[in-house]
């Protein structure tokens, strides 16, 4: 079996700083790092092609650094990694990304046939959780979002566990798919020291805006509809209130509920003004 893992190397957000001047991520200094949902997304692919056997394909798209992040991923165990790269793609957000990676997939489809897309279910440095399923739209693949536990995989169809607000679904999609993954998926494992030798001296394919027939419009910032006109750190929050209720609980309790209405952090509903059911 092919299977495809979308991955992006993204800054390591527990040192991102905001550059309090011009309101802009401060990326000097700070270490890039996998995407921790695609690192687990690439744990599955390599556990099923161990299983199942076949092929594991890493495609991503980033800056000529982002070549570092997949000379790390194929140390976990992958094939084949390939890095879309090209000033034309600057500035695509997430409509315009799923376009291009979706573009290079279907070209990879051509030759070697996929049989299941992994993407981790958002990027930390987006959270849009976007990407991969404008992917399976362009593709016509289903999508199978969140999961937390591939149940069964044949030549013909994939059966996951997929988190949502209110529980679990047991979920059925036919092959080619694609999957959205949480980290409750599985644990990664620690690289072998000859797959590390090997992927040091591997270097990826790089596929630019000439590699494949793509439509100009639809990427870069003019393919993308939306933009992040200005990035800022949370206000600081204020030491709070402090109420001492060991003299007076009931007047402490009252008084602590009037301040919530006046938050509009609860309210009241009709009934108990003296309505009737």
């Amino acid at each position: 079996m092919h299977f495809v893992v979308c991955l992006k190397q993204v800054p390591d957000t527990s040192e991102v700083r905001i550059d309090p001047n011009t309101n802009t991520l401060m990326r000097e200094g700070v270490p890039s790092i996998i995407n921790p949902y695609d690192a687990h997304g690439l744990e599955e692919a390599i556990r099923l092609k161990e299983k199942a056997g076949g092929k594991v394909t890493i495609v991503s798209m980033g800056p000529p650094q982002a070549k570092e992040a997949l000379k790390k991923a194929m140390s976990f165990g992958a094939d084949r990694a390939i890095l879309l790269s090209d000033r034309a793609f600057g500035g695509s957000d997430s409509l315009a990304t799923a376009y291009i990676i979706s573009t290079a997939l279907k070209k990879i489809h051509e030759t070697e046939p996929i049989d299941l897309v992994f993407a981790g279910k958002e990027a930390i440095d987006g959270d849009t959780a976007q990407t991969g399923p404008g992917i399976a739209q362009r593709l016509g693949f289903p999508q199978l979002t969140y999961a937390i536990k591939i149940k069964e995989l044949t030549d013909t169809s994939i059966t996951v566990e997929r988190k949502t607000e209110s529980g679990r679904q047991i979920v059925q999609a036919q092959l080619p798919a694609l999957i959205t993954v949480e980290k409750e998926l599985n644990d990664i494992r620690y690289a072998s020291l000859p797959n590390m030798m090997n992927a040091a001296a591997y270097e990826p394919e790089v596929w630019t805006v000439d590699s494949l027939p793509f439509d100009l419009k639809q990427m870069g910032l003019k393919g993308s509809p939306t933009s992040v006109s200005r990035i800022f750190a949370p206000p600081g929050r204020s030491g709070g209130e402090i109420m001492d209720g060991t003299k007076d609980p009931a007047g402490i309790a009252a008084s602590v509920v009037q301040k919530l209405l006046q938050q509009n952090v609860i309210m009241v509903h009709p009934l108990m003004k003296g309505g009737k059911h």
